[in-house]
């Protein structure tokens, strides 16, 4: 089995760019929508929004990687990173420090791509780790560096990363090319193809003993931040993480391979559907905003606590819908208190109620 990186050519990664004309002028046009939403925010507002989309890639890029982190540490981590309000909950390493990445990649998304760049990021993600010999450097182990599948006497490897010997020498290539490909570069690139590239061409390298896949999703936000001019706060690993099969299925079949147009296509076509999903996020939060405005002072304390769990829910909503169980469950009171709380929250406007008797459910109402 050859991988790309044994090929002769290698990284001389081949695409069509013709193919990829109408989608890199869609990201231009949707980048646009976003900065042009995200400037009517005042600044609390926009200093919520920020940590709301924050706080969800950290958690998604996470989850991608098969860890599940607590949604209120991260973002109260970011909360402190960004100098804003917060509590003072304990917060466990690994939370704080894919915050600190996070809030790294936002405030110095200019900055030229440096190995001492990267090993922060990874001394940050393997903050209070055990398992890994090199944490803030590239790996030195002797092992192939393999990702496999499958039981452990009979693994299916589905890729195998150049040894750990040529490494610093693949990512000094890589780091040089990163940054004569940005829009200041001698050699620029147009933003999906710089991303989709740089995103396959890191992950093939795989530089640490673990973390690769939450940089190099990273290095990928960094790259269009670049390209567009500023952070573009991208729901990219929010994106990812829904169809995630899919995903390391395509990353797999184009690291057999300097042919990549297939990849540059998908991931291209990845972030025109995280562009979208910020938008959807953006005015999901404008309506929360004018949700609140709208019920402020009506709610007694038990219906706030429910409003406050639908909310986060976000956009998908409460799965099944709300019952008159869950609002028991979440606030602990009795039938007829929920029943009356419930048809109240119905007549000032605050939810929508559809069926019947055992079959009722309740939903947010929002407004645009």
């Amino acid at each position: 089995m050859q991988w790309n990186w044994q090929n002769a050519d290698w990284p001389s990664f081949r695409y069509d760019t013709a193919s990829l004309a109408s989608m890199e002028q869609r990201f231009l046009q949707s980048a646009g929508e976003v900065i042009g939403a995200v400037r009517h925010f005042n600044d609390d507002d926009s200093n919520q929004l920020r940590i709301e989309l924050l706080s969800d890639e950290a958690i998604k890029t996470s989850e991608i990687e098969g860890e599940f982190l607590d949604r209120a540490s991260v973002q109260s981590s970011l909360r402190r990173q960004f100098g804003l309000n917060t509590d003072d909950r304990q917060i466990r390493p690994q939370e704080r420090g894919i915050a600190e990445m996070m809030a790294d990649v936002y405030r110095n998304w200019h900055a030229p791509l440096q190995h001492e760049g990267l090993s922060h990021w990874h001394s940050m993600l393997m903050a209070g780790n055990r398992y890994i010999e090199t944490i803030g450097d590239y790996r030195e182990h002797e092992d192939a560096m393999q990702i496999v599948s499958g039981r452990l006497d009979k693994p299916t490897i589905h890729f195998e990363a150049p040894p750990s010997r040529q490494v610093k020498a693949e990512m000094k290539n890589f780091i040089t090319w990163f940054n004569q490909s940005g829009p200041a570069g001698p050699t620029p690139l147009q933003a999906l193809t710089r991303a989709a590239v740089g995103h396959l061409y890191f992950e093939s390298i795989h530089p640490f003993e673990d973390g690769n896949g939450r940089i190099g999703r990273a290095l990928a936000e960094k790259s269009l931040a670049q390209n567009i001019g500023q952070p573009s706060l991208i729901s990219l690993a929010f994106t990812i993480e829904k169809s995630r099969k899919t995903y390391y299925s395509e990353l797999e079949r184009h690291q057999r391979t300097l042919d990549i147009t297939g990849w540059v296509i998908f991931f291209s076509e990845t972030i025109l559907a995280a562009q979208q999903a910020t938008l959807e996020r953006i005015d999901f939060f404008i309506q929360k905003a004018k949700f609140y405005d709208r019920v402020r002072g009506h709610l007694n304390e038990r219906q706030e606590k429910v409003i406050a769990r639908l909310l986060k829910a976000g956009i998908a909503g409460f799965k099944g819908g709300l019952s008159a169980e869950n609002y028991i469950s979440i606030t602990a009171a009795s039938r007829a208190t929920a029943t009356r709380d419930l048809q109240q929250l119905v007549e000032i406007g605050a939810l929508a109620r559809t069926g019947e008797r055992r079959h009722t459910r309740y939903a947010l109402r929002l407004q645009k």
